[in-house]
């Protein structure tokens, strides 16, 4: 059993569970203003403040949480696979390739493999998740009717620009691990066998968190926005006289033409600086806690197979 991975799992999906939760007003805010396309002059939505100020003057602030237990199991899952499955990639890559470090463009292709496989497995939970946000104030469906309420195919809507945005995260983590690396290089990361790994500071790891996932986001947004434009909810969805309308599945080529003929060229860009907040805060925030809870997590593990070694011996004495 492949010990470390798990570690690095566990720690990386409670570390995504906490940094969620912390920040998930923020991203609901974020998304619904990305979601909002219109001319400048008729735009529901002129700044990130705007859709925060409309929950308070409608009493719906408690709103701002409405899918947060979907976005918490996706955001879990997502890590848990994504964690375990670079950590795996990663030391299968070092024990055949007899390398002892991994160069950036190893790492980035490691990186992408694993994210592809998370996208995958965690599509239909990001899509429930990102309608549920962009739901009318106190009218969001739970988990299982907004997956249900279309055909199957509609809960992978924006699969593919999500594979296409799996150089986020492998931007993100190959910036994060070269930079971790040459901050450790000088200290003593040799230990004995059984012992946890070296770790950053609760201080180095949200800088370096911060400076990674802010190259990442501004290199892959105009797709993120395109992803989000995809997965949000119709405008009118909670209208009882268009309930029997068929929802109008929504395309990649369509949505850049969107983006295109009403906000032009900046629309591609918009709420970069609402993105670049919360992404950066957020993975700042995952990184740091997986960092503080990464050794914890170690000796965790092995205490528990050291426990599950001595238990099976006792019974084959017996």
């Amino acid at each position: 059993m492949d010990l470390e991975s798990i570690s690095e799992a566990t720690s990386g999906a409670i570390g995504s569970l906490l940094s969620t939760t912390i920040l998930y007003p923020l991203d609901t805010c974020k998304t619904r203003y990305q979601a909002d396309v219109r001319a400048n002059d008729q735009a529901k939505y002129r700044n990130l403040s705007d859709v925060f100020w409309e929950a308070i003057s409608t009493r719906q602030v408690l709103s701002l949480y409405q899918g947060l237990e979907t976005k918490n199991l996706q955001s879990f899952i997502s890590q848990f696979v994504y964690f375990y499955g670079y950590s795996y990639f990663k030391r299968l890559y070092l024990e055949t390739s007899g390398s002892k470090s991994i160069g950036t463009t190893a790492n980035l292709i490691l990186a992408a493999a694993a994210g592809a496989c998370t996208a995958i497995a965690t599509q239909p939970l990001d899509t429930a998740s990102s309608r549920m946000q962009t739901s009318a104030y106190g009218k969001s469906k739970g988990l299982w009717k907004t997956l249900t309420e279309g055909s199957w195919t509609d809960a992978f809507d924006g699969l593919g620009i999500s594979l296409l945005l799996t150089a986020n995260p492998a931007i993100q983590y190959t910036v994060f691990d070269q930079l971790k690396q040459r901050l450790l290089k000088g200290k003593q990361d040799k230990s004995a066998k059984g012992s946890s790994p070296e770790a950053l500071s609760a201080f180095s790891a949200f800088v370096l968190g911060a400076a990674s996932k802010s190259v990442a986001t501004v290199l892959t947004y105009p797709a993120i926005r395109c992803k989000v434009m995809i997965q949000a909810a119709d405008p009118d969805d909670d209208d009882k006289t268009k309930e029997a309308r068929p929802r109008i599945r929504k395309t990649i080529p369509g949505t850049l033409s969107a983006i295109w003929k009403t906000e032009g060229i900046p629309g591609f860009f918009k709420g970069l600086h609402a993105q670049i907040l919360k992404t950066v805060l957020s993975s700042a925030l995952l990184l740091m806690i997986k960092e503080k809870i990464s050794a914890t997590t170690w000796v965790l593990i092995l205490a528990i197979r050291r426990y599950l070694f001595l238990t099976r011996g006792r019974i084959k004495n017996a």
